[in-house]
C-alpha cells in the first residue's frame, strides 16, 4: 500500500492504490481545504507534492485546465483530482 507522508507533522497514512488523494485524506483525519466539496472547481485543496510525483496520477482535464486559468504554484496538484498510485510526500501552507 502507498505511503502518504505530510511533511509538516511527519505523519505517514497507508492508502489503498488508486485512492483519490483529497477523499482519503479527509477520511483519515487530514483536512483539505475545499469549498466545492471536491468537485474541482475551487482549487482550495491545492497540495505541494515534494517527493514521489511519479507516484500520482496525470493531471487530468480538468486539472489542466484549472492550471491554465490559476497558474497553479510548480510542483502544486489539486488532491481532489489526484489518485495515488505509490509512495509520495506531500504539504500545504495551513496543515
Amino acid at each position: 500500500m502507498p505511503k502518504i507522508t505530510i511533511a509538516s507533522s511527519g505523519k505517514v497514512l497507508e492508502a489503498p492504490e488508486g485512492a483519490n488523494l483529497f477523499e482519503f485524506l479527509n477520511d483519515n483525519g487530514v483536512p483539505v481545504a475545499s469549498s466545492c466539496g471536491g468537485e474541482g472547481v475551487c482549487t482550495k485543496c491545492l497540495v505541494r507534492v515534494i517527493e514521489g510525483a511519479e507516484n500520482l496520477s496525470p493531471p487530468n482535464e480538468l486539472e489542466n485546465d484549472m492550471n491554465d486559468i490559476n497558474e497553479f504554484p510548480k510542483a502544486h496538484r489539486m488532491s481532489c483530482q489526484t489518485k495515488v498510485y505509490g509512495d509520495i510526500v506531500i504539504d500545504t501552507d495551513y496543515w
